[in-house]
């Protein structure tokens, strides 16, 4: 299978990037200059109309959104355990986690980071004064399930949602209470960092920073 993956260092494609590591699958890296706007060009939005990263072309077809790439390279590769099987009881927890996070958590991070979006400008410290709040209350949340069904998501192993979950910790790390304040978070980091594939990462994305 042919997989090129288009990123920019430490975005959401750090979640495919990570997970392509992991799995030691063959790839290539194609460099997205989100400064310059190259993700709005386009030749990009050919691809991925959303113009965000990632865009993971796959034997020449283009696929997108961090998740779904992430909940499919899990089950074309049932071997590494990264997901329940279909028959599993944990499925449904798996894919409940999935959707949360992409529905509940990540997106208060892009109106954190670009609160003009929502709101527009004359009213962007308001909207972070709004969202600090609700992103804490979605650590507390998820540290609570973790001290009672961890060490991770779905309990004794990794799954995809756990690597899904660092990277949005990582993303709070200059917030004014970053996920690792909160202690099964920051033990969960600690184990994700850990992997061999995250050393790996860092090196190739050029990451320093919540190493």
């Amino acid at each position: 299978m042919d997989m090129t993956l288009y990123y920019a260092p430490g975005a959401a494609s750090l979640l495919v990037h990570w997970l392509l590591i992991e799995l030691e699958l063959p790839h290539r890296l194609q460099l997205v200059d989100t400064a310059a706007k190259a993700q709005k060009s386009p030749e990009y939005l050919a691809m991925n109309p959303n113009g965000v990263v990632p865009t993971l072309v796959i034997d020449g077809r283009p696929q997108y959104e961090a998740a779904a790439l992430a909940m499919w390279l899990a089950e074309r590769h049932p071997q590494a355990r990264l997901a329940p099987a279909f028959d599993d009881p944990r499925r449904a927890d798996h894919l409940q986690w999935m959707c949360n996070l992409a529905n509940m958590v990540q997106p208060l991070f892009r109106q954190w980071w670009y609160p003009a979006e929502p709101a527009g400008d004359a009213h962007a410290d308001a909207v972070r004064a709004h969202c600090a709040p609700r992103i804490e209350a979605q650590w507390q949340r998820i540290d609570a399930h973790l001290s009672i069904n961890g060490p991770f998501l779905l309990g004794d192993a990794p799954t995809v949602a756990d690597f899904y979950l660092a990277m949005l910790m990582r993303w709070s790390r200059n917030m004014p209470k970053p996920a690792t304040e909160w202690p099964q978070l920051a033990a969960l980091a600690q184990r994700m960092k850990a992997r061999p594939s995250f050393a790996a990462l860092y090196a190739r994305e050029g990451l320093t920073e919540w190493a």
